[in-house]
């Protein structure tokens, strides 16, 4: 075995140890069955650990599927993660429900409905419904909207719910949403790398945008999207901006200050998404059952979708469940060069 092949196979081990999701499966010689590398069985000795890419070839080696992981089984076809997706969508609504109609809207009753919504999701469907209403609004005030304009557009049924709901799920009051960043100063710079321009911005606190595009205006523009009332400043004046590039050309870790902005779900989806090791990829419904909510892998693409810092919180590692890339905001030829990069 060469010292790559005793790496690979060293991480792998580690990943069962810490019960990590992975697109690999192990099989126990002693037992004659295969998990996955998250599966909640006692851990084997290493001796007796066989790896493999695919369950076709753990079969095929004369192994049986583990009855407590279920490695063959994919949680999103059963009518249970039906039900859930169906209640997202209808709590996501502009018109308020009420639990118990969802909970009969998609053929369950009402305290079935509420323990499996939560134990898939990791929340209650009304604070899911909270976090939505908390999420639009921002984008409303973001937009300029007076507070009462947002109240209604976002959907909430009063002021009072409107300020509670954002001052807890965002973190910040109604007017701080609504300032824009107001009087921050952010300074920015743009440079050309392998993957087109990359602008580079940061505040006093770290990092907090990394975007890719091939028009300087457009990042420009986005930018000022982003942070509407900042007092913006081009400059290059801060060694962050090589440690990014760095980051980007050597596919190698930026030691930089993040600037973090997002809900309390957002940056737990951050989080994991910076602890996959570079060369790796998971799935979205992987990061979501890392997170104790296997059916939320909406969610965290979701939250990919909304990640301002590329390559420093790396949502190019996260692929579809058939190991293809998926989406990428900063495009699809940009996160298959960044995946190839890594894996070379």
């Amino acid at each position: 075995m060469n010292p790559s092949e005793n790496t690979a196979k060293a991480a792998r081990w580690e990943a069962v140890l810490s019960r990590a999701p992975g697109q690999f499966y192990y099989a126990v010689r002693t037992t004659g069955v295969f998990c996955r590398p998250s599966c909640a069985s006692r851990r084997p000795r290493p001796e007796n650990v066989e790896f493999f890419e695919s369950t076709q070839d753990a079969r095929s080696a004369g192994y049986r599927p583990c009855k407590r992981c279920r490695p063959e089984h994919d949680p999103s076809d059963s009518p249970l993660a039906h039900a859930v997706t169906h209640a997202c969508e209808l709590l996501s609504a502009e018109n308020a429900m009420k639990t118990r109609d969802v909970a009969t809207a998609v053929g369950l009753s009402e305290s079935y409905f509420q323990r499996a919504f939560k134990k898939k999701l990791g929340v209650t469907p009304q604070q899911y419904r909270r976090r939505v209403l908390a999420e639009r609004a921002r984008e409303s005030l973001s937009r300029g909207r007076s507070v009462v304009e947002s109240v209604y557009e976002a959907g909430y049924s009063s002021s009072s719910r409107f300020y509670d709901g954002v001052g807890q799920e965002l973190g910040m009051t109604p007017a701080a949403a609504r300032a824009g960043a107001s009087g921050e100063r952010i300074e920015y710079a743009v440079e050309r790398c392998s993957l087109g321009l990359a602008l580079i911005a940061w505040t006093a606190r770290g990092v907090c945008e990394v975007a890719f595009d091939d028009s300087e205006g457009s990042l420009t523009e986005r930018l000022a999207e982003h942070f509407p009332n900042a007092e913006l400043e081009c400059s290059a004046a801060s060694p962050w901006v090589e440690a990014v590039v760095n980051a980007v050309e050597l596919s190698e870790s930026a030691d930089v200050p993040l600037d973090v902005r997002g809900t309390a779900f957002q940056e737990r989806v951050w989080q994991a998404l910076r602890a996959i090791p570079r060369g790796e990829t998971r799935t979205y419904g992987e990061i979501a059952a890392s997170l104790g909510a296997p059916e939320g892998a909406r969610a965290v693409a979701r939250a990919c979708a909304t990640n301002n810092l590329a390559v420093l919180i790396p949502c190019h590692r996260v692929v579809r469940k058939d190991g293809q890339p998926s989406g990428y905001r900063w495009g699809i030829d940009r996160k298959e060069a960044l995946l190839h990069r890594e894996r070379e």
